[in-house]
């Protein structure tokens, strides 16, 4: 199925009719044909079935308008599925069911309603009405029309099949079908006049693997009955069997299956386990479970494709070639061609067996020991593939489809009908039977083989009582499958409630080891700061009194251009003048323009300017250091 059509929501504007049976009488009504472009724009809306249907199908309906998605749980909580809705109209018998999502493309659904509140899991298995042994409104071809009441089937063009809604999984278990048009007959009120064959019908039994684009019998997945021949029909080559049968006639299907296989609890990949692998999906606004269909298997492939190369080469006759002259002297090719993949076998039920009756006449058995309808045992290579897939996934990521190894409760065999050319059936589940068998049919087959005295107890079922059982097994492994959740989700929220711990350990960690750093980089700085603070005076006198008399004063090239300082002077470029003690370099400027003539009273008292001035000088001269004495302005 196509995702997009699966995820949409369509809200319902508009009231839809009442959902009634149709007329059911003897004359057959069929609906016009649809134009192309005549479909409506406008959606219909979502009858919701009330919770007492009835056997007879007639339900009582109610408009519900689904809400938005992020307010899952406050839609209805229903135990009957929505659809599929019938037109009320007198003139039509065998409708369409276009509003449903029917198995296809690999796919297969089953209706979901929304879990009761409080729930682990968002939806749970529900019933579509009429609740009872049908045919199955989801698992048929969309050309095969039904009845309302889901008992009444009629086949367009080629052969096409459908699948009744309750498997056998075990036990002994018979029905009917009546025959309204087949046998190659042709129908009257058919619309097309140029048909060059008539109505056809196949009846028989299949698992969940076979196909409904074909007839039963068509590969080793279904085992058939045909109108024509009478003959029976398995990989789609027919033997032998009984009386044919034609329009009026009543077959009765009768299939026994032993004891269902227990699971070994010590062997995890058992198939006999139950699982599901489903996911909840919204198509048209009613919810289903959508799952994969069980594959068909290399094995069944290769049993098909031996059964026809058998089949075409039987009738051929041998014709043997020419050798050629020097064919001997050729040396025989050995090419590496591919290798022949290794089979598993087939395994089988042993004892089971599958009769047709006709009018009430016991036809024998058909087929004996069938193929086990579980899945083949996956390989190693295979289950190691699927793990390191499994460990490929993005956390998460949204749910993904994965092929399900085991049994997932739906897996059985079928009653499976296929109709050709407008042919017409009408199932009787039982209790009541037109062609009653007898109570024991075991002794009634085995009674050539075996000295078996017949009982007086019946030993088989109606089919009809298979329905509430297979719907009691689903609603049981949805209650499974709730405590496992449940039990899923309290160890999830014990895993965050530690992760969370860890990651506020974590957290509490990185913040001591900041501050730890914060507090050693304060305590580096005041270190600094502290070993700043020493005056600089002295640091710079004992570096000068290490150098003796080998100092000379780093002046930057700037100031002693301005300077014009003498050669025996170092030059450097400095960013700007230090603190350094200054020299007098005054007695070089002789003559320049800078030197000018002492004012009135300058440098003649001793306790004058110039007193003073001398004073500095003798001292700096004493310490062995020339000084510079320069005013502000002449640095600048």
């Amino acid at each position: 199925m196509a995702t997009n059509s699966s995820t949409s929501l369509n809200v319902p504007n508009e009231s839809s009719r009442q959902s009634t049976p149709g007329s059911t009488g003897n004359t057959l009504h069929y609906p016009p044909r649809k134009r192309r472009n005549a479909a409506s724009t406008v959606p219909e809306a979502s009858p919701a079935p009330s919770d007492s249907a009835n056997a007879g199908g007639t339900t009582a309906t109610a408009n519900v308008t689904l809400p938005a998605r992020h307010d899952f749980f406050s839609r209805p909580r229903l135990s009957i599925s929505r659809f599929p809705t019938f037109q009320d109209s007198p003139n039509v018998t065998y409708h369409t069911t276009e509003q449903l999502a029917m198995n296809r493309l690999g796919f297969r659904y089953m209706p979901a309603g929304v879990a009761p509140v409080g729930s682990a899991l968002p939806c749970r298995t529900i019933e579509s009405g009429p609740a009872k042994f049908r045919v199955s409104w989801e698992d048929r071809s969309t050309f095969i029309k039904v009845t309302p009441d889901g008992l009444g089937l009629l086949g367009e063009r080629g052969f096409r099949s459908a699948r009744c809604n309750a498997p056998i999984r075990e036990g002994a278990w018979y029905m009917e079908v009546r025959i309204e048009c087949g046998g190659g007959e042709r129908p009257p009120d058919a619309p097309d006049v140029n048909m060059r064959e008539g109505s056809h019908v196949r009846l028989g039994w299949a698992r969940r693997e076979a196909p409904l684009n074909g007839p039963v019998g068509l590969d080793g997945y279904s085992y058939g009955y045909r109108d024509k021949t009478g003959d029976k029909v398995h990989l789609s080559r027919p033997r032998g069997y009984g009386r044919s049968f034609r329009s009026g006639d009543v077959i009765g299907m009768y299939i026994f299956l032993p004891p269902r296989r227990k699971p070994d609890p010590a062997d995890p990949h058992d198939p006999a386990h139950l699982k599901r692998e489903r996911i909840p999906i919204e198509f048209k606004g009613q919810e289903y479970f959508e799952s994969l269909e069980y594959a068909q298997s290399k094995e069944m492939i290769a049993l098909m494709e031996y059964s026809h190369k058998a089949a075409s080469t039987a009738s051929l006759p041998s014709v043997p070639g020419k050798k050629s002259v020097n064919s001997k002297s050729l040396p025989e090719r050995k090419g590496s061609g591919p290798e022949t993949p290794v089979l598993r076998p087939l395994p089988q039920l042993r004892g089971s067996h599958i009769a047709f009756f006709v009018n009430g006449e016991c036809q024998k058995i058909a087929f004996d020991d069938l193929f086990d309808y579980l899945p083949l045992r996956r390989t190693s290579a295979s289950r190691k593939d699927k793990e390191n897939a499994k460990k490929r996934a993005r956390e998460g990521a949204p749910r993904e489809h994965k092929e399900n190894p085991y049994d997932d409760g739906t897996l059985g065999y079928y009653p499976f009908i296929s109709l050709f050319n407008y042919a017409r059936v009408r199932i009787n589940p039982g209790p009541d039977f037109e062609f009653p068998p007898p109570p024991d049919i075991e002794a009634l087959l085995r009674k050539e083989d075996e000295d078996i005295k017949p009982s007086c107890e019946q030993t088989w079922r109606p089919i009809c009582e298979r329905y509430p059982e297979f719907m009691q097994e689903q609603w049981d492994l949805d209650a499974q499958e709730e405590e496992e959740a449940k039990v899923e989700m309290a160890a999830k929220a014990e895993r965050l409630k530690a992760e969370a711990a860890k990651q506020a350990q974590k957290e509490r960690r990185k913040r001591q080891t900041e501050a730890k750093k914060r507090a050693k980089e304060a305590e580096t700085r005041q270190a600094s700061v502290r070993a700043v603070s020493i005056p600089r005076t002295s640091v710079e006198r004992e570096a000068v009194a290490d150098l003796g008399d080998n100092y000379k004063p780093i002046i930057s090239s700037l100031l002693a251009a301005r300077m014009q300082l003498p050669e025996d002077v170092e030059m450097a470029h400095s960013p700007a003048p230090t603190a350094t003690p200054s020299v007098d370099y005054r007695a070089h400027y002789a003559g320049s323009e800078y030197e000018s003539e002492p004012a009135e009273g300058e440098g003649e008292a001793g306790d004058g300017y110039g007193g003073q001035y001398a004073d500095a000088e003798a001292e700096n001269r004493s310490d062995g250091v020339p000084s510079i004495d320069l005013e502000l302005e002449e640095l600048l």
